[in-house]
């Protein structure tokens, strides 16, 4: 190397550059915030005893009285199949407010308006108490599954329809040029690319329906909700009921984000660099 040759300047972000990589700062980052956490929680002068003793019932390990599932158990049975219909109204919405029928488009405004506007609570209290003045009677959990789905379908919706719009003109105009069908160019081109920007927002839902589904415990569902206050007034430790109950909603939580991280990896691969 000559004399008069600058050295070379160390590479920003090579090897070796940092002590540590990015993700290891990344658990030592949770990690410290999780014994602050822990810490906090500790300091409630908390009787593990209750805590152990019902964490079974809590979590879902056993069955209830009446031999069904409760807890968390019972939580993700109703979370699944209100996240399932709720997909299916909100796809139906999304597609009826797209199209150019005015009766689809109003059925479907005023769906959403109405579920949008108007809190889970009275809507979930609507059907349970209302659907018998009908002639319909439907059990608590059948109830609380009805008001999931159609509550959170209606913000689906919203969030399917601007994923759809979302996609550039150009993709379907060029399928179209191909000879491809309008059904063939939904489903092969632009459902895959609108994908990529509804799984975030529809997984946020999913998880605020996870948290939301305590509302059914006023129709005394065996829920983790309902459980936690059951046990926390006879035993008179609300603190060590509620704080169980809100770690297996982190858990369940927690779970449903690395569904997402998943999900996003899968329909980003075409846009990672």
């Amino acid at each position: 190397m000559s004399a008069h040759q600058p050295a070379p300047k160390p590479v920003v972000g090579a090897p070796g550059a940092r002590l540590f990589g990015f993700r290891t700062r990344l658990y030592l980052t949770w990690l410290v915030l999780l014994l602050l956490f822990v810490g906090f929680f500790l300091s409630f002068d908390l009787k593990f005893s209750i805590i152990v003793e019902k964490f079974p019932n809590l979590a879902g390990f056993k069955l209830g009285p009446n031999g069904f599932l409760q807890g968390a158990a019972l939580t993700l049975f109703l979370c699944l199949c209100s996240m399932v219909v709720s997909v299916l109204l909100g796809f139906a919405a999304a597609l009826a407010r797209l199209s150019k029928s005015a009766v689809l488009f109003g059925v479907a405004s005023f769906y959403t308006s109405f579920f949008r506007g108007t809190p889970l609570l009275i809507q979930i209290l609507l059907i349970y108490l209302g659907l018998p003045q009908l002639g319909l009677v439907p059990g608590a959990i059948a109830a609380g599954i009805i008001a999931l789905s159609l509550n959170y379908g209606a913000y689906l919706s919203e969030i399917f329809r601007a994923g759809i719009i979302g996609v550039a003109l150009g993709q379907r105009q060029a399928a179209l040029a191909l000879g491809m069908r309008p059904a063939a160019i939904f489903w092969h081109i632009t459902l895959p690319q609108a994908m990529r920007t509804i799984i975030p927002p529809s997984a946020n839902q999913f998880i605020s329906m996870l948290k939301d589904s305590s509302l059914i415990s006023v129709m005394g569902v065996w829920e983790v909700m309902f459980l936690a206050q059951s046990y926390g007034r006879s035993s008179y430790r609300y603190l060590e009921m509620l704080t169980t109950a809100a770690v297996i909603y982190w858990v369940l939580s927690i779970m449903l984000e690395l569904m997402q991280a998943r999900l996003e990896r899968h329909f980003g691969k075409g846009y990672q660099r």
